[in-house]
C-alpha cells in the first residue's frame, strides 16, 4: 500500500496537534496548512505550510499530490460569531469553497470537514440528535458550518469529489489551551487546580456531550482511511450528555480540589440541552467512544498538571 499524503487546515492547534501525531505515527506523510507554526510538528515529522485557505494561488499549489484533506480551519468562535456575521461567513465560508475549488482541479480524493454537532442543530426536538434532525442554528458560527456542509454536499455531485462532514461533539483532552474563550473542560480544570473563580453562564442545568479528543482521533482515522462509501455527514459524539453542574462534580473529583463557582445570566444563544445519536458513526465507520468522561477527566488533568501549571 502507497504512503498516502494528508493535508490538515488549521491544525496548529488542539485537535489538530492530536490528529497530526497519530498520522504520522500510522504512517501518513502529513502537512498543515496554518497561519500559525508549532514545534509539535517537527517533532513528529510533519510539514509545516505558512498560509490560509483565503490564498487562491497558494491553495493550489499546496494541493497538488494530496490525497486527502482535513479541513478543520476557523476563524471565529461560537459565543463571538453574532457580532459579526459577514466576517465569518467571508472568511470560512469562502474560505471554505476556496480550498474545494482546488481540491476538485488537484484530484484530491477526500475532503473531511469538521463541522459542530453542537450549533447546527440548533435547540433539539428530540435527544439524541440524528443526522436526519432539522437544523435551526441559534448563531452564525452554526449558519456558517452548515453552510460549508451544503457546499461539500453539492460539490459532491457536481463533480464527484469525496466529502464529508463530521459533527463533532464538544472535544476536550492533552493539548488544549487552558486560558482560552473555548472549551469548558480544560478552562475549569485548570481553575480548579489553582484555585481561581470558575464562570458558569447560567444555573448550570444545561446539557451537553463531552467527547474525549483520543475518541475524536480514532473517528477521523476511519473517515479518512476508509474505502467504504460513507455518509455526507457524520455525528461523533459521547453516546451521553451531562450538565454543568454534573461535570463540576465530577472535576472535583479528578483534582482533588473544591471549587468556587460563580453564576451569570445565561447566554441567548446555549442551547438546553445537545447530546449526538452515533449510530451512523458505530454503522458506517465502525466507531464508537471508548473513554468515559471519568477517565478523560483524570487524563487532562494529569496533563494539565504537567505541562500548563
Amino acid at each position: 500500500m502507497m504512503q498516502q499524503t494528508v493535508l490538515v487546515t488549521g491544525g496548529s492547534g488542539f485537535l489538530g496537534q492530536n490528529i497530526i501525531r497519530r498520522l504520522t505515527g500510522e504512517g501518513y506523510s502529513v502537512s498543515c496548512l496554518d497561519r500559525y507554526e508549532a514545534p509539535f510538528l517537527e517533532e513528529c515529522g510533519a510539514k509545516f505550510i505558512s498560509g490560509d485557505i483565503s490564498e487562491v494561488k497558494h491553495l493550489e499549489g499546496v494541493l497538488e499530490g494530496v490525497d486527502a484533506v482535513i479541513h478543520m480551519a476557523c476563524t471565529i468562535l461560537p459565543q463571538m460569531s453574532n457580532s459579526d456575521p459577514l466576517f465569518d461567513v467571508v472568511t470560512n465560508v469562502g474560505g471554505s469553497l476556496h480550498l474545494l475549488d482546488a481540491a476538485v482541479k488537484n484530484k484530491v480524493k477526500k475532503v473531511i470537514f469538521f463541522s459542530s454537532g453542537g450549533t447546527v442543530y440548533g435547540v433539539p426536538r428530540q435527544v439524541p440528535i440524528p443526522e436526519t434532525h432539522p437544523t435551526n442554528p441559534t448563531c452564525s458560527y452554526g449558519i456558517s458550518k452548515l453552510m460549508v456542509e451544503k457546499y461539500l454536499r453539492l460539490y459532491r455531485e457536481l463533480y464527484g469529489l469525496n466529502t464529508c462532514s463530521l459533527r463533532l461533539a464538544n472535544p476536550y483532552g492533552p493539548y488544549q489551551r487552558v486560558k482560552s474563550a473555548q472549551g469548558a473542560i480544560p478552562v475549569f480544570c485548570y481553575k480548579a487546580l489553582t484555585g481561581e473563580p470558575i464562570e458558569i453562564w447560567g444555573d448550570g442545568s444545561v446539557r451537553r456531550d463531552f467527547i474525549y479528543v483520543g475518541d475524536v482521533v480514532s473517528a477521523v482515522l476511519k473517515a479518512v482511511g476508509t474505502e467504504e462509501e460513507i455518509p455526507q455527514e457524520i455525528n461523533i459524539g459521547s453516546g451521553q450528555a451531562v450538565s454543568i453542574r454534573e461535570l463540576l462534580a465530577f472535576i472535583a473529583e479528578a483534582t482533588g480540589k473544591e471549587l468556587d463557582c460563580r453564576y451569570k445570566p445565561a447566554r441567548a444563544f446555549d442551547v438546553p440541552v445537545s447530546m449526538l445519536d452515533i449510530t451512523l458513526a458505530e454503522k458506517y465507520l465502525h466507531w464508537k467512544p471508548e473513554t468515559s468522561l471519568a477517565d478523560g477527566l483524570r487524563k487532562t488533568v494529569e496533563y494539565i498538571r504537567q505541562n500548563c501549571i
